[in-house]
């Protein structure tokens, strides 16, 4: 992300977002409630599958559990409707004024929310797995600055998919029918449920060809060490090219979007 005013919008982004302190913690709460759950149901799972489902076994299908929990705030899986309201309301016309880019602007700041997110609603539930049923993790740091990088890519992506859904307000006014479809196919997709790879082949195989799975199972993979080394970079690799399309797709449709706009004498 080129330098500039966008740095001082991700810190905006940081602050607008923790000022919301009841309903982070609340959320917080939730997600170790669910996590509670989750961890209960895939550790038996496995054991009902005679302890092990696709190379999991019970410790590391509830260290899935409770980092997929970790991660559902910061990388954002719930599809949010903050550009269409724009669109809607006409206060994207003062968006085309500003002399910074719409999208890199909102990128900068849903980088703030993420890494403020991060902080109450991220690490309450790891704690909590660690304390009830253990997590299980590298003891080697690579994975841990390879997961970082990971899971910046996966929130950028998180984002740009969900900004290519917003700009169909641009022709259609109301995209709450397109925004709820996105937030359920990303919440089955993204392996938030159970592992990406513990689904059926047909499944996995349309999920693969997907951003969907490079949100959370990519940066839970890398940062539990089972994509490690060349696979890890491999990993990288895919998230990156899905966040470079993501994003020249949302340049160009915000691009056509704003000129359509234009023209109609918006």
């Amino acid at each position: 992300m080129p330098a500039g005013p966008y740095p001082a919008l991700a810190v905006a982004g940081f602050r607008r977002w923790s000022a919301y302190r009841l309903a982070t913690w609340t959320s917080a709460t939730a997600n170790v409630v669910f996590g509670l759950l989750k961890a209960a149901v895939v550790s038996a799972t496995v054991g009902a599958a005679g302890g092990s489902v696709a190379g999991y076994d019970a410790a590391e299908a509830t260290t899935f559990a409770w980092l997929s929990q970790a991660l559902i705030a910061p990388v954002n899986l719930f599809a949010r409707d903050d550009m269409a309201q724009r669109v809607r309301s006409g206060d994207v016309a003062v968006d085309l004024a500003r002399p910074v880019d719409p999208q890199l602007a909102a990128w900068a700041g849903d980088l703030g929310r993420a890494a403020y997110q991060f902080l109450p609603r991220g690490v309450p539930p790891l704690l909590v797995g660690a304390l009830v049923s253990g997590l299980v993790l590298p003891a080697a740091p690579a994975p841990y600055l390879l997961g970082a990088v990971s899971l910046v890519m996966a929130v950028s992506l998180s984002f740009a998919c969900q900004w290519l859904v917003n700009l169909l307000a641009f022709r259609w006014l109301d995209v709450r029918g397109p925004l709820a479809l996105y937030t359920v196919v990303s919440l089955v997709l993204t392996g938030l449920a159970v592992p990406v790879w513990w689904f059926p082949g047909w499944l996995r195989e349309l999920a693969l060809v997907t951003p969907f799975p490079s949100m959370l199972q990519a940066p839970v993979d890398v940062l539990t060490g089972r994509a490690a080394g060349t696979a890890a970079l491999e990993v990288l690799g895919v998230q990156a090219l899905w966040l470079a399309g993501a994003l020249l797709a949302g340049h160009v449709g915000f691009r056509a979007g704003a000129r359509r706009l234009v023209v109609q004498g918006g």
